[in-house]
C-alpha cells in the first residue's frame, strides 16, 4: 500500500493496517516535510506556550511501526494505473490512499500577503507570535476568508487565546478583538457549543461578526473588506486563509468541484484501489483531525477485512470530537455526529474545565506513541 501524505488520517491508516495484517502488508508513507504536527500545537506556537521544534514529531524516529517513510515531493497521480512520480523516483501499488491535505491560497484573498497574517501554518504561528509580542492598543480581527476550512472551532480559540495573553500583560482594555466567522454561529453542528462560545465571547467583550467572509484586506487603509462590502477597520489581522487541494491532486482528475468525492463510509474514490482521507475529500464531516482518524481507522478495518476474504465491516459512523480551548486554561469538548440524520448533523457539548484540558493532551500523546513508538512525545 502507498499512502500518499502522512498526517492524522494516514498516520492512523497505516497503524491499524499493521496492526491487523502484520508483515501481510507494506505500507510506504510518502510526505514532503520532516515532521507531523498535531494542529492545535500552532496556537500554542502563536502564544509562546511551546516552541516549533517542541511539536514537531520527526517521521525519521519512526520505530517499531512497521511502516516505511519517503520524505518525496509528489509531481503527479496516476489514479488509474495507481502509480505516483516524486521529484526521487517512480511508485506503484496495489491499494493507494491520497490523503494529501488542504493547501492555503492566500493570493485568493487580496492584500491578505501585505496586510495581514494566517495562522493555520506552522510558519505562520511562529510570524504571528512575534507581532502578538508587540501588540498592545488596536483592533485585531480574527477572520475566516473562505469555507470549507480546517478546524471550524480555530478562529474562536484563536480569539480566546488572545484575550488571556492581552490580559495577562494588562493591556486588554486598550484592544478590540472581533471574529468573522461565515457561519450564522460558531459551531452549526452543535447549538449547546455555539451559544457557550457566544456567552464566553459576551464575558469577555469579544465581537462576533457572524455569516460574513473576509474578501479583501486594503492594505492602504488597513480595513477588511467584507462579502457584502462592508469594511471593518484593523491593526492586527489573524487569518484563515481559503482552502484548495494540493494542485498535484487538481490535475490527478481525482477532484470533483474543488475536493476528491469519497464513498463516505469507505473512503473510496471512483478509481479501483484508490481512497482518500482527510483534508483534500468532500466526505461532509468537517476538515479535522479526529474525524480523518476515524475514517481512516474504519478505512483499515475494511481494507483487512477484504484482503483476508472476512466479512466486510460497516465503515466509518460520522462521529468525531473537537477540543475547543475556552482560555483560563479550560477546554471543553464537542461530539458530532454527521450520519445518523442525513443532513442534520447533532453535537453533544462538554463544558470547558481543567479536566478535559488534561484530556486533550492524553489524546496527543497516546497518538503520538502509537504512530511513532512508545519515546514519542510533545515537550
Amino acid at each position: 500500500m502507498l499512502v500518499l501524505g502522512a498526517g492524522f488520517g494516514e498516520l492512523e491508516a497505516s497503524a491499524r493496517l499493521v496492526e491487523l495484517l502484520g508483515d501481510e502488508v507494506r505500507i510506504t508513507l510518502i510526505d514532503r516535510s520532516d515532521s507531523f504536527v498535531f494542529g492545535f500545537t500552532k496556537l500554542e506556537i502563536m502564544f509562546a506556550r511551546r516552541t516549533r521544534d517542541a511539536v514537531r514529531l520527526r517521521y525519521r524516529d519512526m520505530v517499531d511501526t512497521g511502516v516505511r517513510f519517503l520524505q518525496e515531493t509528489i509531481t503527479s497521480i496516476d489514479p488509474v494505473a495507481r502509480r505516483v512520480v516524486t521529484d526521487q523516483g517512480d511508485h506503484r501499488a496495489d491499494l493507494l490512499v491520497v490523503a494529501l491535505g488542504a493547501d492555503y491560497d492566500l493570493d485568493a484573498t487580496p492584500g491578505l500577503r501585505e496586510a495581514g497574517f494566517e495562522f493555520y501554518s506552522v510558519d505562520g504561528a511562529e510570524r504571528l507570535r512575534s507581532r502578538i509580542d508587540t501588540f498592545s492598543a488596536g483592533t485585531a480581527i480574527v477572520g475566516v476568508c473562505g469555507a470549507p476550512f480546517k478546524c471550524p472551532p480555530a478562529p474562536s480559540e484563536a480569539a480566546f487565546l488572545l484575550d488571556d495573553h492581552l490580559r495577562a500583560r494588562g493591556s486588554r482594555e486598550r484592544v478590540r478583538i472581533q471574529v468573522v466567522i461565515p457561519f450564522g454561529v460558531p459551531i452549526p453542528p452543535s447549538p449547546d457549543t455555539s451559544s457557550a462560545i457566544l456567552a464566553r465571547f459576551a464575558d469577555r467583550g469579544i465581537e462576533f461578526v457572524r455569516g460574513r467572509r473576509v474578501a479583501v484586506l486594503d492594505p492602504r487603509t488597513r480595513e477588511a473588506v467584507l462579502d457584502d462590502g462592508s469594511r471593518l477597520p484593523f491593526d492586527l489581522f489573524l487569518g484563515v486563509p481559503v482552502h484548495r487541494v494540493p494542485a498535484v491532486v487538481a490535475e490527478s482528475g481525482l477532484a470533483e468541484n474543488g475536493w476528491i468525492p469519497v464513498e463516505p463510509r469507505s473512503a473510496a474514490t471512483r478509481f479501483e484501489g484508490v481512497y482518500a482521507l482527510g483534508h483534500v475529500t468532500s466526505v461532509g464531516t468537517p476538515k479535522a483531525g479526529v474525524f480523518a482518524e476515524r475514517a481512516a481507522r474504519a478505512m483499515a478495518d475494511q481494507v483487512a477485512a477484504r484482503l483476508r476474504g472476512m466479512p466486510i465491516p460497516p465503515g466509518y459512523d460520522g462521529t468525531g470530537a473537537c477540543w475547543i480551548e475556552f482560555g483560563g486554561h479550560e477546554v471543553a469538548r464537542v461530539d458530532v455526529d454527521f450520519f445518523a440524520v442525513p443532513g442534520r448533523p447533532t453535537g453533544t457539548f462538554t463544558a470547558p474545565s481543567a479536566a478535559t484540558a488534561a484530556e486533550k493532551a492524553s489524546f496527543a500523546a497516546t497518538r503520538a506513541a502509537r504512530w511513532f513508538g512508545p519515546g514519542a512525545a510533545l515537550r
